[in-house]
């Protein structure tokens, strides 16, 4: 090996692909087309070395040049952003947050998700230490109107919905507490909305009660929720920041950075 292998490279290959990334970030903030001299303004850079930076990119399809001397984000980035989306799941997402926020209450943290009429539990985070017995094993079903994380879901639906989603199942009820009313259900969903949190009172199980907070993906949409069960009289609304700020922290590992 030579002395001239081991000298660095002129141009740090650091500072190449920060000014890379700054680039990019330059054409995100415009859906149009952005003419060279404006992008090296912004980027702070020399026109010459954006110039060749962006040529580089334009090789390997992740900036277009739609005409000469103006350039945007490339189809390429979309294709792998698709890509990484279809990777990304749920339940590994959610599984390390909800086995930490198990850790903290030490109650059943359950991640559900929409199937028709029912929510369907898909994972959960729980120990013997509980106290409370696991009626709902993973991959078992619930009416929407009768937990926490189905009336999630059942808020997110307009008024039209809702109520055809009433007339298919008639409301029924489990317990004493189930809400088997329209207008009942229409003024929880309402509080639901307002909150952006749910609840289930001991309304599919007697002696059960839970909170959840929903989990969105990168457009926005309810794809899941996470919920706290537990016994009735151990659940504690000091819980429900932390849960809800867990519902979040997996959102954004799916692509949502709305609130």
């Amino acid at each position: 090996m030579t002395k001239k292998d081991l000298d660095p490279p002129s141009t740090p290959a650091v500072q190449v692909i920060e000014r890379m990334f700054t680039l990019i970030d330059v054409l995100a903030s415009r859906e149009e087309a952005i003419p060279l001299k404006e992008i090296s303004e912004r980027a702070g850079l020399h026109p010459s070395t954006t110039h060749r930076i962006l040529n580089d990119l334009v090789s390997g399809r992740f900036v277009d040049r739609p005409q000469s001397g103006s350039y945007r984000l490339g189809m390429r980035l979309l294709e792998l952003g698709n890509l990484v989306k279809a990777r990304l799941n749920v339940r590994d997402a959610a599984l390390i947050p909800m086995r930490e926020l198990h850790k903290l209450t030490q109650q059943p943290v359950n991640l559900s998700m929409r199937q028709g009429d029912e929510i369907i539990y898909v994972e959960r985070a729980y120990s013997e230490r509980s106290g409370m017995q696991v009626v709902r094993a993973i991959g078992g079903r619930a009416p929407l109107h009768l937990t926490s994380v189905g009336k999630l879901f059942l808020a997110a639906d307009d008024p039209q919905r809702i109520r055809a989603y009433a007339t298919r199942t008639g409301l029924q009820g489990h317990t004493k507490n189930s809400i088997t009313d329209l207008a009942a259900l229409e003024r929880e969903l309402s509080k639901v909305r307002q909150y952006g949190q749910a609840g289930d009172n001991e309304e599919l199980e007697l002696g059960v009660r839970c909170m959840a907070a929903g989990i969105y993906d990168d457009q926005g949409k309810l794809v899941a929720g996470l919920s706290i069960s537990a016994p009735s009289g151990r659940l504690e609304d000091d819980w429900l920041p932390k849960l809800k700020e867990t519902a979040r922290q997996i959102s954004q590992t799916l692509g949502h950075h709305g609130n």
